[in-house]
């Protein structure tokens, strides 16, 4: 199968992958592995690309045209502008081809070579496409919500776009072969793109989405600066009019080194929902935390015995309104640190009227402390939601680590149940370490949280009656960036 897409390449993309020198070209600098390995935690990550030779820092490693990439354009091509509209979704779009090639062409699809060496769903293990044993391994952790959320939103585009009544399948029979554009194949199609999809930013047209075949068989390093672009081919002096995809060496490697590109700045639960995999060592690792502040307003007051009216609450919800904010709102918390966005939603929550002094609450800038007292309050409710997130899970990180330890036991769990375990118990330490910083800032800054007027709510994640429960994770707010929202609806 590599040999077959090298030649494809060579053939029909002209792209240089001479494994020996040629007049006036070194050999090309990488070489396909047919598997590869994580060095920590020794599990296969399939295939991958390795430095032939020595590589400097500033190399170029590869350049694709972009003619042989499946994109937006190309699916529209290969199944009719009538079926695939202008502005149809890209990740849509391409599923379709990916689908069509595969399945409906097989062996006489101009992309043949490439298709075959795409991995199957097992093989990637996405969590979208784990069975709901496998993802009880994955109890208390956010990812859960998010991939339910994935899941439900990929049926329901297979159904309006395919399978439904009206859909593709319906009204374009020959094209769209209901044997073929099954739901299954939908799923493996969508988990080549989420794993694979390269957004290529500095094309004439602007941004794309577009697999590219060669360079989607690089793996992902957290600590990795380097990113596949494109830009218009030719010399510096004359250019073609055409667009490759490029790459170039972020940093040296020595012959046989596996070479890595980054994904983006993913954690770890983004990581296994989309591409089957986390890392053990990822600066970017963060975990989701709710914080749930219901105002109490006079209705709430009224509809809950025993609860007092904040006078300030009803502008918090209309402050909360025109800011764009809900009253209930993930946000990520990282191991050394959390997003200024939640200390300044909790601050404007947490505001009392001795802590306004007569002022509005749009005349405060909410990015610095407003009182001790708030203050106080505000870090005391982070390490409240910190440890409930905690409490979620149903066994403790010492527990995992004791699982993970135990190297008999632990490699009679699937792959998907090992991955699960080392995921939960590393959003644990990171949660934990998470609380150690909050104790140190609280202790370090002398705010005493006992007996201070604070116009809390909760922040354990249960709403009070009357007040509207937010329905996406910030993990979800993260995915909708990639061109696919996910909702709960």
């Amino acid at each position: 199968a590599n040999s077959r897409l090298i030649a494809w390449l060579e053939t029909e993309g002209d792209v240089y992958l001479s494994e020996s020198s040629t007049w006036g070209e070194a050999p090309h600098p990488m070489a396909i592995s047919t598997e590869t390995v994580d060095e920590i935690t020794n599990e296969s990550s399939g295939r991958g690309l390795l430095a032939r030779r020595s590589v400097n820092d500033g190399d170029e490693l590869l350049k694709i045209p972009i003619d042989l990439c499946i994109t937006r354009k190309s699916a529209r091509k290969a199944l009719g502008k009538d079926a695939l509209q202008n502005g149809i979704n890209e990740y849509l779009a391409i599923a379709c081809q990916l689908i069509h090639e595969k399945y409906v062409l097989g062996e006489e699809s101009f992309y043949e070579a490439y298709i075959g060496v795409l991995p199957e769903v097992e093989e990637v293990n996405p969590t979208f496409t784990w069975k709901d044993e496998e993802l009880d391994f994955l109890q208390g952790s956010p990812v859960v919500a998010a991939t339910r959320s994935l899941q439900m939103k990929l049926q329901r585009e297979y159904d309006d776009l395919l399978g439904g009544e009206g859909g593709l399948i319906e009204k374009f029979p020959d094209r769209f072969p209901k044997e073929h554009f099954t739901f299954e194949n939908w799923v493996w199609a969508f988990t080549m793109l989420f794993s694979r999809a390269i957004r290529l930013r500095n094309l004439q047209v602007g941004e794309r989405l577009a697999m590219v075949p060669y360079a989607d068989l690089i793996n992902h390093s957290a600590f990795s600066q380097a990113f596949i672009d494109a830009r218009e081919s030719g010399d510096w002096l004359f250019k073609d009019g055409n667009e490759e995809v490029i790459l170039y060496a972020d940093r040296g490697y020595r012959q046989m080194e596996q070479i890595y590109i980054s994904y983006g700045q993913k954690s770890n639960a983004e990581l296994l929902l989309l591409y089957g995999f986390a890392l053990e060592r990822n600066p970017y690792n963060s975990v989701d935390v709710t914080v749930s502040i219901a105002p109490r307003t006079a209705a709430v007051a009224a509809a809950n015995e025993g609860i007092e009216e904040d006078p300030l609450a009803q502008q918090k919800v209309d402050f909360l309104a025109a800011v764009g904010r809900d009253q209930t709102v993930d946000f990520p918390c990282y191991a050394d640190r959390y997003p200024v966005e939640m200390l300044e939603y909790l601050r404007l929550m947490m505001m009392t009227e001795e802590d306004t002094r007569g002022k509005e609450l749009a005349d405060f800038d909410f990015s610095r402390t407003i009182s001790a007292a708030n203050e106080a309050a505000v870090l005391q409710s982070v390490v409240e939601a910190v440890n409930y997130q905690l409490d979620l899970y149903p066994n403790s990180e010492e527990d995992d680590a004791n699982i993970i330890k135990d190297k008999g036991l632990f490699r009679l769990l699937t792959y998907n149940q090992r991955m699960a375990v080392r995921h939960r118990r590393n959003e644990k330490r990171l949660l934990k370490r998470t609380l150690a910083a909050l104790e140190k800032q609280i202790r370090n800054k002398g705010l005493d949280v006992d007996g201070l007027k604070r116009a809390e709510g909760s922040t354990l994640g249960d709403v009070l009656k009357g007040e509207t429960r937010k329905q996406k994770t910030a993990l979800e707010d993260r995915l909708e960036k990639m061109g696919l929202p996910v909702d709960l609806k």
